[in-house]
């Protein structure tokens, strides 16, 4: 059993810190009108009554708001960081002030102390659990493998996190369903494209005090993430060229009118440089060398393994904080190499970070609370493994939004629909 604390008992003021966190979270909650409508259903109905959820997310003013609905529907809610530098720590204390959530979020801790509360999250036995990288999911089956006959099952929000699933699950280790909440369209085509393209850009250019205007951006891959950079670089006047492994994506990309062009080749030229890709080792040693003074390396990737932090160090003559945020390596020939925010998600780990827009991530966390109701109402139809989220949930969402957006669309006649499910029909 772990003994590392809630952060009410880590914070000197802790009611100031509760004030300020919670002044967040209701600005945010003005703009979230799905979670809104959600609230007043769960608050209601507590269709979440007796479960204990496990969340491992990045614990800020929006975040907040899903775990305290989740709280509201009925749930006991543990909390902490998936991110060691994504925390808000008044945000945590406003959280664990709610008595129905314990909060184990700290800001800037150490490996040990955040393996330590994701141990103190799992010991309050979750029969459900929330996940943005799956940290909580593989903690749970490496050391408290008793655990998973009284889970119920699990969300999993981010691109990596599923990734990690789909190979845990191809293995035959994924022992309890998770719903791939990254994978459905209402999380996909907005978070991950207009949520990532717009905080990631708009994170480097408050950090740097930098345009992107005539700059030669690098996007390291062309997924949904990857996608968005690029849309919203170009949008604000930058040259994109894109790197790929993939060759449907990289023509993709080509057919869009970026340049596309291996990373060390794009290391020549580039000014700022983007990670979208997941995977390790994207920007290594040999594009260091040949990078020009300044550049700007920036991770949009939920873990901090894409840019070569090892290599760049032992490459470097000095290291210093170039601002706030801002690591510079001096190379033996004067040249200076720029990482945001220590190579680790930059939209969420620099210190003026604030994550996605609040509209955008409205939907991602609809999505993922009406994943845990569904696991609560008919958690005995899904088997162990990765699951798609219900077509009929993700319209639910959408149709909230509309609805709060004040937009009418049309609906199906009774003929049309009966055409579309039908194959007899030819020509």
């Amino acid at each position: 059993m772990s003994t590392y604390p809630p952060i009410g008992e880590q914070l000197d003021d802790f009611e100031s810190a509760r004030e300020e966190g919670r002044r967040k979270m209701d600005w945010a909650l003005q703009h979230m009108p799905i979670l809104r409508e959600l609230r007043e259903q769960f608050r209601e109905s507590k269709p979440l009554a007796g479960q204990t959820i496990g969340m491992a997310m990045h614990v800020e003013a929006k975040t907040a708001n899903l775990v305290e609905l989740l709280a509201l529907g009925g749930a006991e809610v543990a909390i902490t960081g998936c991110n060691p530098l994504s925390t808000h720590d008044d945000v945590s204390a406003a959280l664990d002030a709610n008595d129905d959530i314990t909060s184990y979020a700290k800001r800037g801790v150490g490996e040990d102390d955040y393996y330590a509360a994701i141990e103190s999250v799992v010991d309050h036995e979750p029969t459900i659990t929330v996940d943005d990288g799956m940290d909580m999911v593989y903690a749970i089956h490496e050391d408290y493998p008793e655990l998973i006959d009284t889970i119920v099952g699990g969300a999993e929000e981010t691109t990596t996190g599923v990734h990690r699933l789909r190979a845990m699950d191809d293995d035959g280790e994924l022992r309890y369903p998770v719903f791939a909440v990254n994978d459905t369209p209402m999380k996909r085509l907005f978070d991950n494209v207009h949520g990532t393209g717009e905080s990631s850009l708009a994170t480097i250019a408050m950090t740097t005090n930098l345009s992107y205007a005539g700059k030669n951006v690098v996007v390291a891959g062309y997924g949904y993430c990857g996608k968005g950079v690029a849309k919203k670089a170009a949008g604000q006047n930058a040259n994109v060229i894109v790197t790929e492994v993939e060759p449907r994506r990289a023509l993709e990309a080509h057919m869009e009118g970026y340049d596309v062009m291996p990373m060390n080749e794009a290391a020549e030229i580039g000014d700022v440089f983007v990670t979208t890709t997941g995977n390790r080792d994207v920007i290594t040693r040999e594009d260091f060398e040949v990078m020009d003074d300044g550049v700007l390396l920036a991770n949009a990737g939920h873990f901090d393994v894409e840019i070569d932090l090892d290599a760049l160090s032992a490459l470097a003559v000095d290291e210093y904080e170039a601002r706030d945020g801002v690591r510079a390596y001096e190379m033996a020939d004067g040249r200076r190499l720029n990482v945001i925010a220590e190579g680790r998600l930059v939209n969420l780990a620099s210190p003026i970070a604030l994550g996605h827009p609040v509209e955008v991530m409205d939907q991602s966390f609809g999505i993922q609370a009406v994943c845990v109701r569904e696991l609560v109402e008919h958690g005995e139809e899904y088997d162990a493994g990765v699951h798609d989220v219900p077509d009929d949930l993700d319209r639910e969402v959408a149709e909230i939004k509309l609805d709060a957006e004040g937009v009418d669309i049309d609906s199906l006649t009774e003929t049309q629909a009966e055409y579309m499910d039908s194959w007899s029909h030819g020509t």
